[in-house]
């Protein structure tokens, strides 16, 4: 698939594509968000395509055939988290545990990431071992590459650091959304010690 707007016609005609899509990474195109307004700092164009169970959304940024792909959580976060859809996606279906390595990267910090990323990789083998057929399954239905974990936590690691000054999401007040890069480090998480 070449384009953004590829994908999303094909997860629209794919029922049971989207149904996978919601399973591995919670990607919905049933939520994008058309409420409260928001907008980026460069003034690029902003095209919310679709949510997740917790309120956040996944938007696209710009003009074209592949736009940056940017997140916004409940809580007042954003940032970039792809060069367009479909490396979102291959970050989101191959390390479906990205938002987890986010909010335990000490701020930011790649080797605290990688740190994490182990962890919650040996808590999805044990709790989820059918996980990693069904990521593959998407990864072949959406003809995205499976790619290791460590390259992903680099490009995700990459796409966040880029949202600084262009990508930068504020709301209708023109109040600033943070940045996705947490404080926490993965010693706080006591299951992890």
């Amino acid at each position: 698939m070449t384009s953004d707007d590829d994908i999303l016609d094909s997860i629209r005609r794919d029922p049971e594509l989207a149904e996978l899509l919601w399973n591995v990474c919670e990607f919905d195109l049933s939520r994008a968000e058309n409420g409260e307004p928001v907008r980026l700092s460069s003034g690029l164009a902003l095209e919310s395509v679709a949510g997740d169970f917790t309120g956040g959304t996944f938007f696209l940024c710009g003009d074209g055939r592949r736009r940056p792909a940017l997140y916004a959580d409940s809580e007042g976060q954003a940032g970039l988290i792809g060069e367009n859809l479909s490396q979102a996606l291959e970050i989101m279906v191959g390390l479906p545990s990205w938002r987890d390595c986010l909010k335990f990267s000490g701020a930011g910090d790649l080797a605290v990431m990688r740190t994490a990323a182990d962890h919650l990789e040996r808590d999805e083998h044990r709790d989820e071992p059918e996980l990693a057929a069904v990521r593959s399954r998407l990864a072949t239905r959406l003809d995205l590459d499976l790619t290791p974990a460590s390259v992903l936590l680099a490009r995700l690691h990459t796409a966040v650091s880029a949202t600084v000054p262009d990508f930068v999401l504020t709301d209708e007040t023109g109040e600033e959304y943070e940045t996705l890069f947490g404080t926490w480090l993965p010693s706080r998480n006591p299951a992890w010690r």
